[in-house]
């Protein structure tokens, strides 16, 4: 009997990836802000340079507003249709201290998506810029640290894989140390993948044995990342060029 072939809805998560490791910046395309403020490394206060929240609190010295650690929760909670740009910092202070170039140069990210020079700022210290433009589906991350990345998807993919196997009854949960992750370093190791662009599709698979796959299948023909959700179908459909065994 021939093996029926797996449909886009069989996955639990597909998550788009293009790496550019030379200008230490992601497309990722399917990761949410809430994702990001959940997965991300070290993140405490974030500015916001472009939004439409209304709830943040509001810097003088910069006339933005950005959004305290206590008030993240609720950050990340908001469903935002437009762009939404922000950088991490430590504390204000930090923050008084730009200058009106610096501060117009995170203007122009929130503007061009891309930074005038350095998308890391000495004073901010910060370790990302994020920018999401939902219409595009599509989410640009600089990352400071090029590990950070490895790092933030395998945080998600382990989360979601904590929230599949926390439901059912009580008694029968698995305790930490047993449930299934994803170790980063694993997911470096395909690295090359991603900065040829990829498609990461998180699955439960139930035979030969149960256990928890990520299968990488190379996009290089994909510009766009909305042009990967409209032949996701036929994309799955294709022999995936690396599989992550995951129990």
């Amino acid at each position: 009997m021939a093996r029926k072939m797996r449909a886009a809805e069989d996955y639990m998560h597909h998550l788009y990836v293009h790496m550019n490791d030379v200008d230490h910046f992601v497309i990722f395309s399917r990761l949410t802000h809430k994702q990001f403020l959940s997965s991300a490394t070290s993140l405490q206060n974030l500015l916001l340079v472009k939004h439409a929240y209304e709830d943040g609190s509001f810097n003088m010295h910069t006339q933005l507003d950005f959004i305290a650690p206590e008030d993240l929760p609720s950050f990340a909670k908001t469903d935002f249709k437009g762009d939404l740009c922000l950088v991490d910092f430590r504390n204000e202070q930090q923050v008084n201290e730009l200058t009106p170039t610096e501060q117009a140069e995170l203007l122009y990210i929130g503007h061009k998506r891309e930074p005038v020079a350095s998308p890391f700022f000495h004073k901010l210290q910060n370790r990302y810029i994020y920018y999401a433009a939902p219409e595009d589906q599509l989410t640009k991350i600089y990352f400071r640290f090029l590990a950070d990345v490895e790092q933030l998807m395998a945080n998600l993919f382990n989360q979601m894989i904590k929230e599949k196997e926390g439901t059912g009854n009580f008694w029968r949960r698995k305790s930490a140390k047993q449930i299934p992750a994803i170790d980063t370093n694993v997911l470096r190791s395909w690295r090359h993948y991603m900065k040829e662009g990829a498609l990461l599709s998180l699955s439960k698979r139930e035979k030969p044995n149960s256990c928890y796959s990520i299968e990488i299948r190379t996009l290089v023909d994909y510009d766009f990342p909305d042009e990967v959700w409209d032949d996701l179908n036929d994309i799955i459909k294709q022999q995936y060029d690396e599989l992550i065994l995951i129990s």
